[in-house]
């Protein structure tokens, strides 16, 4: 969330344009940060070589997916329409998008698998957090 909110303001102070722009480069960095942040702790356990680069695209498209959206719709709604400040737009609008991203990851982007396992397009969506 710091990443995030620190790259807000500098891409929104430094870098002339819609602070939609700098709010989808801000969420596209702190992604990269959070998946190897994920790699080395979160889910360290479930770290392989091989199955890197799977988990970068599983991880893309489901937090991506998830944050890109969910920052680039709701912060309108919140900077125009409730008329608050940008990095607390930006606050609630991460706090909308985690519990789900959380979910996604611990149940696809990071998922256990072995050998017989649906592949991860069809695997069931399993959280012990989401019921």
């Amino acid at each position: 969330m710091v990443l995030q909110l620190a790259a807000l303001a500098v891409f929104d102070r430094c870098a002339a344009g819609h602070y939609l722009y700098a709010t989808a480069a801000a969420v596209e960095l702190t992604l990269i940060h959070n998946f190897v942040w994920h790699l080395h702790y979160t889910w360290r356990d479930r770290r392989k070589a091989a199955a890197l680069p799977a988990q970068f695209i599983r991880f893309q498209l489901s937090n991506g997916m998830v944050s890109m959206l969910g920052n680039l719709a709701l912060m309108p709604i919140l900077v125009h329409g409730a008329h608050m400040p940008l990095l607390v737009s930006n606050s609630i609008a991460i706090l909308c998008c985690s519990i789900i991203n959380f979910c996604l990851g611990d149940s696809w982007a990071f998922a256990v698998r072995s050998v017989g396992d649906p592949a991860p397009a069809v695997a069931a969506f399993r959280c012990d957090i989401c019921p």
